[in-house]
């Protein structure tokens, strides 16, 4: 049978949707096992990554019920709402992948020296201590710490990470920035 008429685009937007209402709970439920398992401290961190999942939740929502029941007004906030994701997705997700080593380093110190608890999380989960030097008179809660007193410190080790992070965060989010933009063409 041949996809035509608003068959074949209702198709594609309940499929998206479905796809978006899964990504939108994977999101809600990896926040919600990190609190749950102590690998994340800061309520900041998951309150953001579960606002994000419910917004993506209710969006897909709202292009599902505007897909099925064919109802325009709601097909028409759901594609004004997808172009605003779109643009605020594409350009953080440029901006991840623009990013280069200093620029990396810069945000990074200033994301360690903003916050204690994620600083804690890192020392702790990544065995290090301090950012690019360590002070002995400090406190770290790093195993290397308790055990020699002696800790490599935490940039490097941040920094390769931040860099995979981002590359793949910026990769899948203009993957996702794409199949959003079809959508806003039906």
């Amino acid at each position: 049978m041949v996809c035509g008429g608003f068959a074949c685009s209702k198709n594609c937007l309940c499929a998206l949707n479905l796809l978006y209402t899964l990504v939108s709970l994977l999101l809600i439920g990896i926040a919600a096992w990190g609190i749950g398992f102590g690998l994340i401290s800061s309520l900041r961190v998951v309150g953001v990554v579960i606002a994000v999942g419910i917004f993506l939740f209710l969006i897909a929502l709202v292009g599902l019920i505007g897909a099925v029941k064919h109802h325009q007004v709601l097909l028409f906030f759901y594609m004004i709402i997808l172009l605003l994701v779109f643009i605020v997705q594409f350009s953080v997700s440029c901006a991840c992948l623009a990013l280069n080593q200093g620029q990396q380093g810069q945000l990074l110190e200033v994301g360690w020296n903003n916050t204690a608890s994620a600083r804690n999380d890192i020392q702790r989960n990544l065995n290090c201590c301090g950012f690019r030097t360590f002070n002995p008179n400090e406190t770290c809660l790093a195993s290397c710490f308790k055990s020699s007193r002696s800790c490599v410190p935490c940039a490097p080790i941040i920094g390769e990470y931040a860099g995979e992070v981002l590359r793949f965060v910026g990769g899948i989010g203009l993957f996702f920035s794409f199949t959003e933009g079809p959508e806003e063409l039906c």
